[in-house]
């Protein structure tokens, strides 16, 4: 049976968004249904719905576990409580006014997105849930807390799907913004790295959704984040994710390469691990233009620096060093067709990495890799085959740009097989990346 329209305006006042929340939750069952299973009078449950008052904590449990509501009406119901107490109170003389109104702002946000969640808004729940802890935890989180952080956020990146990455993330990019501006001198350095490697998992996710201009300013955020802590290794470490990323349709390949050149003035002659990340970038650079060449003796420099064994970057080390170099082999001896390198390059990202997208791109290469050596039905029903295996939610702008890298190597007199139709037809029907 479907639900009667909410009479009651959400966006009145956070007691209407409540009472909202609650009609639309409770949808058919009859008020004097409820008001018996919860010991309350149904009359009152009319007068919440109507946002003319705020029901007890009691009162509110037993409606949340009545209905199976997972614990949004309770936690909804306690960031109001909390926001009616600052509303009528006063920063203590203790307290920085700045960061008690920050509090409001925060509790507001909260309540808003615990509403739309109850509302039926499908892009809140978690997230907004952390975001209610923010607003109301007191105490910094260690700087050993903020690392693991990262790492879990990595894992995710590796493991779950694009969209729920980026919305986890933004919530602990405002806790660790909302940390800085409460520190002191001494300790802002250190938030600064963690605010880069946050920032650079996020715009990570971000190109792999295919959402190229707000990528673009994560990338930049990750690079300011990583100048100001003065940490020169990350900043070229980012700088080298950021460039590497920008090849898959985010950048053009030029303006890559220019952006590499700028990153190795930067670095200077010392060999470094930052260094030689940049210049892998290049090798990809190069072999995505077809300038074959320039993109092997940019590898051999790249293996050239990693010889030296260059310190590790502090923060995140498993992101800059996943196997930048193998993975960039399995990409340039696809472009060329050496068919015995590159199955020994993916073979080695495959038993390296557990990220999903990797995997599926390293064994796109391998599709390319036999196109451009005349295999074109084989190499067009691999490609085919990878990109039908991703699970829908989990799909990402980079493995599909690899498979139109796939279909553009076969010659144009062969645009006609069967195969070539399927992968292009597949293509044609996958999400297109958007610019802002």
């Amino acid at each position: 049976m479907s639900r009667r329209p909410n009479p009651v305006d959400p966006g009145a006042s956070p007691l209407h968004l409540f009472g909202a929340a609650l009609r639309r939750i409770r949808g058919d069952a009859p008020l004097t249904k409820v008001g018996k299973e919860i010991l309350t009078d149904w009359s009152r449950i009319a007068r919440w719905e109507r946002g003319e008052c705020l029901p007890h904590a009691d009162s509110v449990r037993r409606l949340d576990e009545f209905f199976g509501a997972d614990g949004i009406l309770i936690a909804l119901h306690q960031a109001m409580s909390e926001l009616e107490r600052l509303r009528s109170a006063s920063p203590k003389p203790d307290q920085d006014k700045g960061e008690f109104m920050e509090r409001r702002a925060l509790l507001q946000l909260a309540i808003a997105g615990l509403g739309m969640g109850a509302l039926g808004d499908v892009t809140a729940g978690e997230p907004v849930r952390r975001l209610l802890d923010l607003a109301m935890e007191a105490e910094p989180r260690s700087v050993e807390d903020w690392h693991l952080a990262c790492l879990d956020h990595l894992h995710g990146l590796r493991t779950r799907p694009p969209a729920q990455v980026a919305a986890d993330l933004l919530v602990d990019l405002m806790a660790v913004r909302h940390q800085i501006e409460r520190s002191r001198p001494d300790d802002v350095t250190e938030l600064h790295r963690v605010t880069a490697a946050f920032a650079t998992v996020h715009a990570n996710a971000l190109t792999r959704l295919g959402e190229h201009g707000a990528a673009l300013r994560w990338w930049r955020t990750a690079r300011q984040a990583a100048d100001a802590s003065g940490d020169l290794e990350l900043g070229l470490s980012v700088r080298a994710t950021e460039t590497g990323h920008g090849l898959y349709g985010q950048r053009d390949p030029e303006t890559v390469l220019r952006l590499t050149e700028s990153a190795q003035r930067m670095a200077g002659t010392q060999p470094s691990l930052g260094l030689a990340l940049v210049v892998c970038s290049q090798a990809k650079a190069f072999a995505f233009l077809g300038r074959h060449k320039e993109a092997g003796h940019a590898l051999n420099v790249t293996r050239d620096l990693l010889a030296t064994d260059p310190p590790a970057v502090g923060i995140m080390p498993g992101y800059w060093q996943g196997g930048q170099l193998p993975y960039a082999e399995s990409i340039i001896y696809a472009g060329t067709g050496d068919e015995t390198v590159q199955s020994e390059a993916s073979e080695v990202v495959l038993a390296l990495t557990r990220d999903y997208q990797i995997m599926s791109t390293a064994r796109l290469h391998s599709a390319l890799c036999t196109v451009v050596n005349g295999g074109v039905d084989e190499g067009a029903r691999l490609a085919t085959a990878v990109m039908g295996d991703i699970h829908p939610e989990a799909r990402s702008v980079m493995t599909t740009e690899t498979a139109r890298w796939v279909l553009r190597a076969v010659p144009r007199e062969k645009h006609d097989r069967p195969a070539v139709g399927e992968l292009r037809e597949l293509l044609t029907v996958a999400p297109a990346a958007r610019d802002a």
